[in-house]
């Protein structure tokens, strides 16, 4: 279950901003969030589109998109509170008629608007009408407002923005819109796709007799199913690209059996692809059943294909031999605002996520893909230069989305073990990975989205792992030596500069620090190894090290016993390596 979203939500996201924009003010960043929430996914790009200053005639920020041949003019009005101030009429009106002052062929009309207004700004606009007047572009303007608007305020500025011939979309964006759209932002569904248009199957092959509808009316759900050229699936995807796989718990997976048969299928029988494959199912706000010249459409809103991405993606892959085959569709409408909250959708959406990704196997692990505090952690570890791959999905695939240059790769997976070995008993990381996933230990093994928890344990485990390579009996023991070592060395890196200077050594490897720590560790394992020795058993009851290690729990607290006793002479030598690794921390975090 989600929290419910508040104000304070959003001004934390605009607190984030400012302070990589410390030169913008408050209302800007308001505007830069909602550029990036909604119309773009490159901050640096979004932050470029940021208009305004002296004379702006309300004009916030002006972004042209190539790839969508449209120019987005927008007006943003950022209030205390939600849903609280109507905004006024001649307002909203004065920004709708806009679009005939941008795409109005007299050129001393549009001058005339820019007569002192910030340079800026006026570059911007004369841009977007350069677009607009030259280049066939289409114009959308938004109004975006934490406020509310009347239903006659926005109709008439609707009939206003499309007036005089002008192929212009105006849309009011309001308290109740921006609240959704935080949590889609989130949950890592942001931008949206405002609507696509899906084409149901005819002609001269395929009959077919309607479609099947259905409406839920205890919980409002409507759903379609239908069938769809595989070259018009394919044309989805090329036009929407990866944002509408957002909520899929998975990313593509490369050249598997299941799509290497897919592969094959088109290729040798693609008649046969519509009985042999399990189709595609898409969630949306909203959907319409539209005709146009003897053709048959659903135009869904903020659509979001959750089964079915390997399914599209080796069908625009295979463009050649889609053409020929034909897709089961299966749409399901989820209203945002039906009474039910919230929760409501994001229990549904989840749900039917989980109850349609069979096809290839799914595990508790993936399921847990798109949780907001995944979502989380992979934005916090982006900032530091680590690519977090919170989805199932191939190597190569996960690095071509990445937007930058990053320094290491971390699966959610691999960290779920790091933080269980150091926190957890050693026999829980040894016992699978989807048990660290599942709801009793999902909470103590990620309980904060902080890269400072994280990546400490991150990198003790790297070089736990590193120091028992060559040695199997090593092998087994790591998990006991890692819980081990990150309680000798937790309070050295407690606090959030501790734990960075931390981080950082590790990845420069600085000598001062990764040297004492390498030979600690090696103490660690050659007591490890010597209390496995003494506590295996002797004869044919002597237990193998891949049994004892893993044979029963409290092996922590029974080594650390172990450590103290007479046993054990490594403890003054590895006392002094774990000073020289303070020692080291310290004079490295002071320069």
């Amino acid at each position: 279950m989600q929290d419910k979203l508040s104000i304070s939500d959003l001004n934390a996201e605009i607190r984030e901003l400012g302070e990589r924009y410390p030169e913008l003010k408050n209302d800007d960043l308001f505007v830069l969030w909602f550029l990036r929430a909604y119309i773009t996914d490159d901050e640096r790009l979004a932050a470029e589109a940021i208009a305004g200053g002296p004379n702006d005639k309300g004009i916030d920020g002006v972004f042209v998109d190539d790839k969508a041949r449209s120019v987005f003019v927008l007006q943003g009005k950022y209030r205390h509170q939600v849903g609280n101030k109507t905004e006024a009429r001649n307002d909203v009106l004065s920004f709708a008629d806009t679009a005939r002052i941008l795409s109005s062929p007299e050129t001393d009309t549009f001058k005339g608007f820019l007569e002192g207004m910030e340079p800026r700004t006026a570059s911007l606009l004369e841009r977007a009408r350069h677009a607009l007047r030259r280049r066939g572009y289409r114009l959308w303007l938004y109004y975006v407002t934490l406020g509310k608007c009347s239903t006659k305020t926005f109709d008439d500025a609707r009939r206003t923005a499309r007036s005089n011939g002008t192929r212009a979309e105006f849309d009011l964006i309001d308290g109740k819109r921006c609240m959704l759209l935080l949590r889609d932002y989130l949950d890592g569904v942001a931008p949206p796709i405002p609507s696509l248009e899906l084409e149901m199957e005819s002609g001269s092959a395929v009959k077919v007799n309607g479609i099947l509808q259905r409406f839920d009316g205890l919980t409002d759900v409507e759903s379609w199913v239908f069938s769809m050229k595989g070259s018009d699936v394919a044309e989805l995807y090329q036009r929407s690209g990866i944002r509408v796989f957002a909520r899929n718990i998975r990313g593509f997976l490369g050249d598997t059996p299941v799509n290497q048969s897919m592969v094959e299928t088109l290729e040798q029988e693609p008649e046969r692809f519509f009985y042999y494959n399990n189709g595609i199912t898409v969630v949306c706000d909203q959907a319409e059943k539209r005709s146009s010249k003897g053709k048959d459409f659903l135009v869904v809103g903020n659509p979001q294909i959750i089964n079915g991405q390997q399914t599209t993606r080796t069908l625009a892959a295979n463009a050649k031999h889609a053409a020929n085959a034909s897709v089961l569709v299966k749409v399901i409408q989820v209203p945002r605002e039906n009474g039910n909250g919230n929760d409501h959708f994001d229990s549904l959406i989840s749900q039917i996520v989980a109850g349609t990704n069979w096809q290839n196997a799914i595990s508790a692990a993936d399921l847990m893909a798109n949780d907001r505090r995944q979502i989380e952690i992979e934005r916090e570890f982006r900032k530091l230069g680590y690519l977090y791959v919170r989805k199932k999905q191939s190597k190569s695939e996960a690095k071509r989305l990445s937007t930058i240059k990053h320094q290491r790769t971390v699966k959610k997976e691999e960290l779920a073990r790091c933080v269980a070995g150091c926190e957890l008993d050693p026999v829980l990381p040894r016992s699978g990975i989807n048990n660290l996933f599942e709801s009793e230990l999902y909470p103590r093994v990620f309980p904060c989205a902080d890269p400072n928890y994280y990546l400490p344990r991150y990198h003790l485990m790297r070089k736990v792992t590193y120091c028992s390579r060559g040695y199997p009996e090593r092998g087994y023991a790591k998990w006991l030596v890692l819980r081990f070592m990150w309680k000798e060395l937790n309070t050295m890196v407690r606090g959030a500069r501790q734990a960075e200077a931390f981080r950082v050594a590790c990845e420069r490897q600085v000598d001062e620090v990764i040297v004492p720590l390498n030979r600690a560790i090696e103490k660690a394992f050659v007591a490890a190894t010597k209390y496995y020795h003494l506590n295996r058993g002797k004869g044919a009851k002597a237990e193998d090290p891949s049994r004892f290690f893993r044979s029963k729990r409290g092996r922590d607290k029974e080594f650390a016993a172990f450590w103290k006793s007479s046993e054990n002479k490594g403890q003054r030598v590895f006392n002094k390596h774990m000073a020289n690794v303070e020692a080291g921390l310290k004079a490295f975090h002071g320069k």
